[in-house]
């Protein structure tokens, strides 16, 4: 892709849930069986080359490479307005979902760069999920039906049964199972906020993606909720590769193995100061602008 590419357009195409594993399970919710148990895929790395993003003719980010590897939570931080968010959203191809937005270099799924002609918009959402800073869950849907959503909307087919066993293990994954388990057909808005969080990260579990983008997931959430969604973090870690923003040192440095710490400078575009492992971004970092934001002395 070209420094100044437009965004492509998305397109629709229908996939089928994966199943690796054969077992037999009774459903959660209606007492069937199913002979179908899909297993999550392995995590895989995410490699940014040279990404540079523009919103109409203001260049935000100017070519940021950053290797996010397998099986690993890779942490965004830096001040307010230094591009973070909108380096996270180039990669599962979020932004281009503003009309004046433009983006250059290559994101590498796997080695596959997921702007190529002929990728398709689905497989990205699908491979790539996301998590938001507000809780996003839809007030009107059951809890159930909020887990499953995301089959429907990256066009993934399952059977009854398929989703009733995706519905535990997603909730599972996400901490919430135990709190939920005898009222899955209640609104999903009628959770506590860090409950609505987590059945949002089980959302996004649903469609087995292999990396999961989070920006600022807790900034809105109380200590408490907060602990849980780090456990929650650290239990993913392991099944998934984790990339999230956070304005949170204490949170970045807990929850995270790579740090990566953004910049933008007198009205330049924002871009990478130093990245490497987390441990030593917060302990002997090699740039002083890097030591003074992790000591808290700006930003």
């Amino acid at each position: 892709m070209t420094d100044t590419a437009a965004p492509h357009s998305a397109t629709t195409d229908t996939v089928v849930l994966p199943t690796i594993e054969t077992t037999t399970a009774p459903s959660t919710t209606t007492g069937t069986t199913t002979n179908a148990s899909p297993a999550p895929a392995a995590p895989a790395t995410l490699e940014a080359r040279s990404v540079s993003a523009w919103f109409g003719t203001h260049k935000v980010l100017e070519r940021v490479s950053l290797t996010m590897p397998a099986g690993e939570v890779t942490a965004l931080i830096g001040p307010s307005g230094c591009g973070k968010s909108t380096f996270l959203r180039t990669l599962n191809r979020m932004h281009e979902l503003i009309p004046s937005a433009q983006l250059g270099g290559e994101v590498l799924f796997e080695g596959q760069d997921i702007y190529a002609p002929g990728r398709r918009l689905t497989d990205a959402r699908r491979d790539i999920g996301m998590v938001f800073q507000k809780p996003n869950p839809f007030p009107a849907m059951s809890i159930y039906d909020n887990v499953v959503a995301g089959l429907r909307l990256t066009g993934v087919r399952a059977s009854r049964g398929e989703k009733d066993l995706l519905v535990e293990e997603s909730l599972t994954r996400a901490g919430l199972w135990k709190e939920v388990r005898d009222r899955l057909r209640q609104p999903g808005g009628a959770l506590s906020g860090g409950q609505q969080q987590r059945l949002c990260i089980a959302r996004a579990l649903a469609v087995r993606p292999r990396v999961l983008l989070m920006d600022e997931p807790c900034s809105a959430l109380d200590p408490t909720s907060t602990r849980r969604v780090e456990e929650t973090i650290h239990d993913l870690a392991h099944h998934i590769t984790v990339v999230i923003v956070t304005h949170n040192m204490q949170q970045a440095a807990r929850v995270s193995q790579q740090c990566a710490f953004f910049l933008a400078e007198q009205g330049t575009p924002g871009g990478i100061v130093e990245h490497g492992p987390t441990g030593k971004i917060f302990g002997t970092p090699e740039d002083e602008r890097t030591a003074d934001y992790v000591a808290g002395r700006f930003g």
